[in-house]
């Protein structure tokens, strides 16, 4: 078992530097889907129509955190993290989603008592605005590729500002807008589980006119820090093939710069090959461009990919080379090293332009049974992290600056389409009885972050 004793002086000396954080994301750990006044989302529609779930789980009550928040606050404190990110539940606020409903009071009571638990166990809020859980109306009438919904989201996040803006001071505005437009609007994989390939580009443009919205809204409630967490992959050729390596560049230009560019640079790269027009207004790109105080950066896997003459798409993904994976199997390899490349290359990159760069998240399923009576030993989610903060601290001697790092997730949850059939967290959570044992890697962060501390 890799253990804080495996890093090298010189590594824990640069991770001394990082702030430590864990997170989680409300639809897939809250539960209570009808409880408190909370509304519909997309995800609700998702796990209810069958089939869209492998284990036909419905993410209730799953950790049924509404109800036991306190019981993580404790194992967060117990932890020694410095921030805990979570995110608030749109529906919780504003249920139906539409122009001029009053706040739901129930909703912002429920966020209020957690952010006041965290405080008083000495771990700092850090909220994530929107982490999929988009209204159900706002999608019948267009979801993220109407521009009214950037309005509506809006009204939302000045509502919790309203509320929480005097104790939090650290957000994050949108989660993996790469994942809701390409896996959601895409290719259906994620709700709301539309199928319209590259016609649901549109969705990016509004997703980030979103951020830079609720980035102006949090600066004037006097947030200290704001960004966005976009979700990045290496993207890797499958051979040296001119078909190959074409295909690598598309999958990195739309899941890549298609998100980092006009956040960075206040620009779209060239969208001409894949027939694609933003539908950008006059100050939409200077107001998605308003300078963050961090780059939230959620990574996983690199993807390798093939290029192909038929089908949907001009590229397929394939299992990288000798690679190592994890639960989700081969196209979710374990390659340490392409954070690190990535990361050094966006240092190159983007320049004085990209802030400091915060690992907002990064984790790894691996099979786990669903009861256990006694801690699970889960040897190979710790090597994974170790490997990964390595290559971090890789980073930051190579000069590009990390602020922090969160480990996704502290707590088994509901995982999306594979709802509770990939396990993440640092703590096993018995989805039947809500019951938390912390796992050995529970452990191993704890002592990481007192030994980075002393």
């Amino acid at each position: 078992m890799a253990g804080t004793s495996e890093f090298s002086p010189q590594t824990l000396q640069t991770l001394s530097g990082l702030r430590f954080s864990a997170a989680t994301a409300a639809f897939q750990i809250e539960g209570a889907r009808t409880l408190g006044g909370r509304g519909r989302s997309i995800w609700d529609d998702f796990v209810d129509d069958p089939g869209n779930v492998l284990d036909s789980s419905t993410a209730d009550p799953g950790p049924d955190s509404y109800h036991r928040s306190a019981e993580d606050v404790e194992l967060l404190a117990g932890l020694g993290v410095d921030r805990y990110r979570f995110s608030i539940s749109w529906v919780r606020i504003i249920p139906d989603g539409k122009q001029g409903t009053k706040p739901n009071a129930v909703g912002l009571d429920y966020y209020e008592r957690l952010v006041d638990e965290l405080l008083a166990a000495g771990v700092r809020p850090e909220a994530t605005l929107y982490h999929w859980d988009l209204p159900s109306s706002l999608e019948a009438t267009g979801g993220w590729l109407n521009r009214d919904t950037v309005h509506r989201f809006g009204e939302y996040v000045e509502a919790v500002a309203n509320r929480l803006g005097d104790r939090v001071h650290h957000w994050y505005t949108i989660n993996e807008p790469a994942s809701t437009s390409l896996q959601g609007y895409a290719l259906g994989e994620l709700a709301p589980g539309r199928t319209m390939l590259f016609d649901a580009l549109p969705s990016v443009h509004h997703q980030l006119l979103a951020h830079g919205t609720a980035a102006t809204i949090l600066r004037e409630h006097g947030a200290q820090q704001v960004g966005a967490a976009i979700n990045h992959s290496l993207i890797l050729p499958e051979t040296d093939a001119e078909a190959d390596h074409a295909a690598a560049a598309i999958l990195d230009l739309i899941y890549n710069r298609l998100f980092a560019d006009p956040l960075l640079l206040g620009e779209y790269p060239d969208l001409d090959a894949l027939g694609v027009q933003m539908p950008i207004y006059d100050g939409d790109m200077e107001l998605i461009s308003t300078p963050c105080d961090v780059y939230g950066f959620n990574y996983y896997n690199p993807t390798t990919v093939r290029g192909v003459d038929d089908g949907p798409l001009p590229f397929e993904m394939v299992p990288t080379p000798q690679a190592a994976t994890t639960g989700f199997g081969p196209l979710w390899p374990i390659r340490p090293d392409t954070l690190r490349d990535f990361l050094i290359d966006m240092g190159t990159r983007y320049g004085v332009r990209l802030p400091p760069i915060v690992i907002s998240e990064n984790g790894a399923s691996f099979p786990e049974p669903e009861i256990c009576t006694e801690p699970i030993r889960d040897d190979e989610r710790i090597a994974y992290l170790h490997d990964h903060l390595v290559a971090v601290a890789e980073t930051v001697d190579a000069g590009v600056r990390v602020d922090g790092y969160t480990v996704w997730s502290l707590l088994d949850n509901f995982e999306w389409a594979h709802g509770y059939t990939q396990r993440f967290g640092l703590v096993h959570v018995n989805m039947e009885t809500g019951q938390r044992t912390p796992k050995s890697s529970y452990e191993w962060y704890r002592d990481l972050i007192a030994s980075v501390r002393a």
